[in-house]
This record gives structure tokens, sequence and C-alpha cells, in this order.
């Protein structure tokens, strides 16, 4: 049985402070609720103060380019569907850069856990506006503030038809081990927006800011209502829902691909003189 310290890894170099500090621990944490050894799943991540998550924890890891930590977990998926795959990018890197494949993902509903740490902010890169910033506000190297509209990935997700989609919040672990462990257990692509603060770049959303408006969606809430879900997508302000927002039972990616659907693809035999031939055709 995995402890905590199986899963340590390099010590962080986060800002003090950082919710990402919360996420890292608890994700461990229901890690090891989950019963999960280090060796039965894969994080792959991108660029930015998020994506170093893998670098904090002993498992199997890919960190590669920013924006691209979805087609790396994918591969890993159609090459293997029996390992556990998670990606972990930042608001920047999963919204902005990396956007495209975060629509095409869910629209396949590849079966891969992806939780974003939506801190509002470049960290990275000292503070720049990224896709879920508030229009108009004012940062260092836009000081006439914002223009571009803010960014509603709950929405954007749930018009996807993406097959899990829930938003927790890093000051409130419990809930957010609760989500994590419900995303695992999920069959299908999962989108996990966690609000959480930059102490250094984000003086709006503050710790303080997210206390007084997140809220917990009520328990007789019916996830599987598309329609009233696209309406609890759109809050925000005020008050914020955290909590599962909208569940489907699609068939994943992998479920459909005839040729992997009995056995994964690392375990059929395979004939290297023939696929040498097969590529001779090309040249």
């Amino acid at each position: 049985m995995a402890t905590l310290d199986d899963y340590k890894g390099q010590t962080p170099a986060w800002c003090p402070g950082c919710g990402n500090f919360s996420i890292l621990r608890t994700f461990k944490e229901a890690l090891v609720e989950l019963g999960l050894e280090p060796h039965q799943f894969t994080i792959v991540s991108g660029i930015g103060q998020a994506a170093k998550f893998p670098h904090y924890l002993k498992c199997n890891t890919f960190n590669g380019l920013h924006g691209r930590s979805l087609p790396v977990a994918t591969g890993l998926r159609l090459a293997n569907h029996e390992m556990l795959v998670f990606a972990v990018a930042g608001d920047g890197d999963c919204y902005g850069e990396g956007g495209n494949h975060l629509m095409h993902a869910m629209r396949k509903n590849v079966n891969v856990k992806l939780f974003v740490h939506d801190n509002q902010v470049y960290g990275l890169t000292k503070g720049q506006a990224s896709p879920t910033t508030h229009e108009g506000t004012v940062t260092k190297n836009m000081p006439f503030g914002v223009f571009s509209e803010q960014l509603n990935p709950m929405a954007l997700a749930v018009a996807l038809d993406c097959s899990f989609v829930a938003r927790s919040f890093s000051g409130d672990p419990e809930h957010l081990r609760s989500i994590v462990r419900e995303a695992v257990a999920h069959k299908g692509f999962c989108l996990v927006d966690i609000l959480q603060p930059c102490v250094s770049f984000n003086k709006l959303n503050t710790h303080e800011w997210y206390r007084q408006r997140v809220y917990h969606i009520e328990p007789e809430y019916d996830p599987a209502d598309r329609v009233k879900a696209f309406e609890r997508s759109l809050e925000w302000g005020d008050r914020i829902p955290i909590g599962v927002i909208y569940r489907n039972s699609r068939l994943s990616l992998e479920e459909r691909i005839p040729m992997i659907h009995e056995r994964p693809l690392v375990k059929q035999s395979h004939d290297i003189a023939k696929l040498c031939d097969i590529l001779k055709e090309f040249y």
C-alpha cells in the first residue's frame, strides 16, 4: 500500500503561499486513498508553474512542450489503455497554447484526466494575462487593461459535451480530494478546473476573494442534465459553484477503436521486418 512518502519527488520551487502546494498535497492524498502505486499511472505536462507538478512527484512522467500535454497523453492511452493517464496544466498552457488540443480531446473523449491549475495569469513568465484573466484587468504589460473577454472553460466543456466537467478550489482540500477521486473513477475525458490563487502576480483573485464567492453545488443537483449544467457553468462573479457540473456516459475513444478494444497495443505482437517493408512503399 503506497504512502505519501512513496510519491515524494523534488522539492517544489513555487512561491510561498502558492495554491499549487495545496493541490500537490491533496492530489497525493487522493492517490493514497485510491490505493494507486506510483508505477500504475503517468502524469504528462507542458510548460508553466503548474506544469512543474510532475517534477514534484515520483511516478511515470513526461514533461513536454507548451500546451502539448494532451496529444502526448492521448498517444499514451492509445499505446496502452491499461495505464491510467493524468495531464496537468495551467490556464495559459491549456486554455491558451493548448486550446485547440483541449477542444478535440473533449470531442474524441479520450480517457485522460486533465487537471488545470487556474490562477488566471501566466505565473512562470511574471504575470501576463491568460485566457481566464478578467476583462479590464491591468497588468504590467497591459497598462490599458485586458481587451479580450474572459474564457469560461466550464461553459466551453459543456457545449462540447465533455464527458466529465468539474471545478474545485485549492483552498478547500477536502472538496478537491473528492473531485480527484470522482475524476479517476469516471470513464472518459475529465476536465477539472482548479481555482488557485497566484500570490505573486494576481492581486485580484486572492484566497479571500475566492472564499467569499465559492460554494458547493448542492447534493440534489443532477449533473446529467446538460441544459441545467450549462446554466450552472455560466455562474461567475458573486457566486462561483464548485463540484461536478456535468457528466455523461459516452464511449471513450479507446473503446471505439476495434484494433485495441480487446488488447492494448503494447501487448500485441509485431514484426519489425514487415513494418520495414511497409515503410519502403513510401520511399
